[in-house]
């Protein structure tokens, strides 16, 4: 990849981007212990004074970038679920994009989570959940006719299978395709399952009264 022209003017935003960019590069390369703001600045062809201007230090830039790449997911995944006729075609689309989004920058994204001082500690699904459960919750509850606080409960323990399913992908044991299949599958049948088993049985009896008048 050709590197940004030094003599060129950017704007301040295209700039720091480029930043974030070559920084994405050498966390994939060498991991965040291998990345230094100096690095950076030598891969972007500017002075290593200048990359302060930007970013006081290495924890702010990788900061940052995490908050980058959560942004990029969840864009993503929200066009999914617009794009999205079925309830189906939602879950499925929302999870073959979290899957392909780690099959593509997992290493990236599994690195800058793994830093407490970046990530701090939180869950990748941890980002807008609150009103994204919200939004599918009142989707859920409509579609298959159940209450939607039980909905939204589904929705957040159902949330963060595609995440789970993430970390497996990326120990590369399972196809993404396959992977796909079973965690639509679970998060589908498990609601399915709240419908037509556990709302029945949650069901208060009617009796009729025995006693005679």
């Amino acid at each position: 990849m050709t590197k940004p022209d030094q003599r060129k003017r950017y704007s301040r935003e295209v700039r720091r981007s480029m930043f974030l960019d070559e920084a994405a590069k050498i966390i994939a390369n060498r991991g965040v212990a291998g990345l230094t703001l100096e690095q950076v600045a030598v891969e972007s062809s500017v002075s290593k004074s200048l990359i302060y201007n930007y970013f006081d230090s290495v924890t702010e830039l990788l900061k940052e970038l995490h908050v980058r790449e959560l942004k990029a997911l969840h864009s993503l995944k929200a066009a999914a679920v617009e794009k999205a006729e079925t309830f189906e075609e939602m879950i499925r689309g929302v999870t073959h994009t979290y899957l392909s989004f780690i099959e593509k920058r997992g290493l990236i994204f599994d690195r800058l989570q793994s830093e407490v001082a970046v990530s701090g500690g939180k869950d990748p699904t941890y980002f807008q959940r609150r009103e994204t459960v919200n939004y599918l919750a009142t989707l859920t509850a409509e579609h298959f006719d159940i209450p939607v606080d039980l909905a939204r409960k589904a929705i957040e323990v159902s949330y963060g299978m595609p995440a789970a399913a993430g970390e497996y992908l990326l120990r590369g044991e399972v196809e993404r395709e396959e992977l796909e299949d079973i965690t639509v599958a679970m998060i589908i049948g498990s609601i399915t399952y709240l419908r037509n088993d556990y709302l029945v049985r949650q069901r208060k009896l009617r009796k009729q009264s025995t006693k005679s008048t």
